[in-house]
């Protein structure tokens, strides 16, 4: 008789993340609403004349992404060669499936169903920024939601590394074709380039040369038990100040449009329903092993919501509808994932043992 696999749990913040987030949403409204003349003196701090990007979200977002990027080993991603099938089904359904299919059903919800409510502006940033979102496949909270169902933690950072070498470059491109093509804005390409550059590349470039130093310093041991633990309080600081952040620039957005919020939710859950249940099928109907397809499904469901918020607010404002949208996907983050991961645990007999897979 085999025992029982011991209960994955949540660390405090991850467990209650949906309650932070509220708590940051009231905190940031509270200050957008008390303290306004502040916050719009951080709303004008830009990252150089014209760039649109907000210097104190920067900073924080770089707290934020560096830590993720530390993680990134560019060298496993050879290894992938081993198990292509789960790589392949991750790739196909973040950068083929996904944009695209939020785009369509953004569409159908912000141009056709909601608009008669929401009126025709809002309905292309609302659509904007949801397109924004799905083209932004998660980076950190990966990791735990893989975790929770017992994923394999170096195919799952394959998974993620190779995401985030594809958006340095698919990112850019397929943001301003879907925005420009479903609605009726323009997307400054410059500024969307210049995002990419500050939030991706930099962090990137500064995480992998950290790596490689701190593993040929000090040793996989110490980086990895000493070095990275240690940024946990940063990032989670960083993460809860950026919403506060967020939300005091959406204050009248948030309390003037609560049911805009509704309405934005709707056509967010069923993307990430349909993409985290068409990679999960995909997984299945390959053989692909339990500890692949559900990291894998995972991949597909979340955003790296850090990074849509922050070019949704370069390209379009701090106040804007575009970034209202990507707000929004933070709320329904959490409750959804873990429905997903609920879900995956419930379903691991689908699939066959790892032995039987190869």
């Amino acid at each position: 008789m085999t025992e029982a696999a011991p209960q994955k749990r949540l660390n405090v913040f991850e467990r209650y993340l949906t309650i932070w987030v509220v708590f940051c949403m009231a905190a940031g409204v509270a200050l957008g609403k008390l303290f306004p003349g502040f916050t719009d003196a951080l709303r004008r701090l830009e990252l150089g004349d014209g760039s649109q990007i907000n210097v104190a979200i920067a900073v924080l977002i770089w707290l934020m992404v560096y830590p993720m990027m530390l993680k990134v080993d560019l060298g496993s991603i050879l290894a992938v060669r081993e198990r292509p099938k789960g790589i392949l089904v991750t790739l196909f359904v973040n950068w083929l499936v996904k944009p695209f299919s939020m785009a369509a059903i953004g569409y159908l919800f912000f141009r056709i169903l909601f608009q008669p409510w929401i009126g025709a502006e809002l309905a292309n940033q609302y659509l904007a920024g949801s397109i924004i979102l799905a083209a932004a496949p998660c980076t950190a909270m990966v990791f735990v939601w893989s975790y929770l169902t017992d994923g394999d933690p170096a195919y799952t950072l394959v998974q993620v590394s190779l995401n985030d070498l594809i958006m340095l470059v698919l990112f850019a491109p397929i943001v301003g074709f879907l925005v420009t093509g479903a609605s009726t804005l323009t997307v400054p390409f410059d500024v969307l380039l210049l995002s990419v550059v500050v939030f991706i590349v930099i962090p990137l470039a500064l995480g992998a040369a950290s790596r490689a130093l701190l593993l040929r310093a000090k040793g996989r041991e110490w980086f990895e038990r000493a070095f990275l633990p240690a940024f946990h309080p940063v990032t989670v600081i960083a993460l809860l100040a950026t919403l506060v952040m967020i939300f005091a620039f959406q204050a009248d957005n948030l309390t003037g449009r609560f049911v805009h919020v509704v309405l934005i939710a709707i056509p967010l859950l069923i993307q990430v329903y349909f993409n985290s249940g068409l990679a999960y099928g995909l997984m299945k109907w390959l053989r692909v092993p339990h500890d692949v397809a559900a990291p894998g499904a995972l991949i597909g469901a979340s955003n790296f919501f850090e990074l849509a918020v922050a070019t949704a607010i370069a390209l379009f404002g701090p106040e804007s509808g575009a970034a209202l949208a990507t707000v929004v996907g933070v709320l329904v983050e959490v409750p959804v994932m873990l429905s997903v991961c609920s879900f995956c645990n419930r379903t691991r007999h689908w699939f066959p043992a790892p032995a039987q897979a190869a």
